[in-house]
């Protein structure tokens, strides 16, 4: 009997604890289960799923309870599922050779008896206090007041039941393991999004790092060339000066020159036009004079104040029903002058107007 023994334990459906019933389905993982208990594993852990007359009307999945394998069910439910002819076949022949050898007695053998009568067998069970006892328990003893059923519709009931929360735990896991893997398949759509968004960020402010880089060159370059320009007059009026003061001092030391000449016939023909070049080398009417405050060049001032607030005020783009909100905003205070200001289109520097000047080549210069 031991190996009738081992072959039932392989009969044993997992989930009601019998033996196998007709029809026995087999599983992609090669496991079995009776058709009834895999359509109730399978509603437990599909609670949503559309159903017609207790039956399944479109595919789903769910797991085996023996191994966890995830099992695939297309638009015929368990239906779908192929039948185990071979098992099926055994167990007929099981139950035969059961039948044949009357293992009754042993079973006999294996009911429990009663903790205070000895010899009486456990045969009834008390509804008041939800256990078993015995006949005589009931007469005579610590139950005879109490609601009693007979132990084998007891025994169905609880067997079914504790089938039903077997089936509904496996079901419950099922619906835990597919929670976990939405909430970790989460895990990773959040940190890919944030990398992509970040990267996008970054894009938009290199944008902006690059827009103010041109108009810094841009500013740079009108100084440089007013700076350029300036520069060269300067130092063409210097050039101007040094050559007349050198013209100058060649005209003292003739002068200084002259006056060492001891011969007064030979002086007074040397001295007028000496005299006539000094007048002409003391006159410096024909070099441009430098206006005061020439050399300034504050006129290129810019303030940032604006576009600083703008820049400090830089967010994210809220949702539709904000921006209208915000938009109708915008419009309020952009009629009463005090406007926040628009992230996405911030207005450009503003630069304070140069001050007239002179132009390089003709700064004003007066004549002496």
């Amino acid at each position: 009997m031991n190996t009738m023994d081992n072959l039932e334990k392989q009969l044993i459906c997992p989930i009601c604890l019998e033996m196998f019933t007709k029809p026995v389905v087999i599983l992609p993982c090669q496991h079995n289960l009776c058709r009834k208990c895999a359509n109730d594993v399978f509603q437990a852990s599909n609670p949503y799923l559309p159903t017609r007359g207790g039956s399944l009307t479109s595919g789903g999945r769910f797991r085996c309870p023996s191994c966890r394998h995830e099992v695939v069910l297309d638009r015929h439910g368990v239906y779908g599922l192929q039948r185990n002819l071979l098992v099926e076949n055994i167990i007929d022949m099981f139950k035969q050779e059961s039948s044949s050898s009357k293992p009754a007695p042993e079973r006999k053998e294996e009911t429990p008896m009663c903790d205070v009568h000895e010899e009486e067998k456990i045969n009834i069970y008390c509804v008041t206090h939800g256990v078993p006892t015995c006949s005589m328990c009931k007469v005579f003893g610590a139950h005879k007041d109490c609601e009693v059923a007979a132990i084998t519709s007891v025994y169905q009931s609880k067997k079914a039941e504790l089938s039903d929360g077997i089936a509904m735990m496996v079901g419950n896991n099922d619906r835990m393991q597919g929670i976990v893997s939405q909430l970790e398949e989460a895990c990773r759509a959040i940190e890919e999004n944030g990398r992509r968004q970040k990267t996008l960020v970054c894009e938009r402010f290199d944008q902006l790092y690059s827009i103010l880089e041109e108009k810094k060159t841009e500013m740079s370059q009108k100084v440089t060339v007013e700076q350029e320009e300036k520069l060269n007059y300067i130092r063409g009026l210097t050039r101007k000066y040094g050559d007349h003061l050198e013209e100058s001092c060649k005209m003292v030391e003739l002068g200084i020159q002259t006056m060492e000449e001891p011969e007064m016939a030979l002086f007074l023909q040397n001295t007028k036009p000496l005299l006539k070049k000094l007048a002409e080398a003391s006159n410096t009417a024909h070099l441009d004079k430098v206006e005061r405050g020439y050399e300034n060049m504050d006129h290129y001032t810019v303030d940032f104040k604006k576009e600083g607030l703008a820049l400090r005020s830089l967010d994210f783009l809220q949702d539709d029903e904000d921006e209208d909100e915000e938009d109708e905003d915008g419009e309020a205070s952009a009629e009463e002058g005090d406007g926040a200001p628009v992230v996405s289109a911030a207005a450009p520097a503003s630069v304070k107007p140069a001050a007239p000047q002179p132009s390089p080549s003709s700064p004003s210069a007066a004549s002496s």
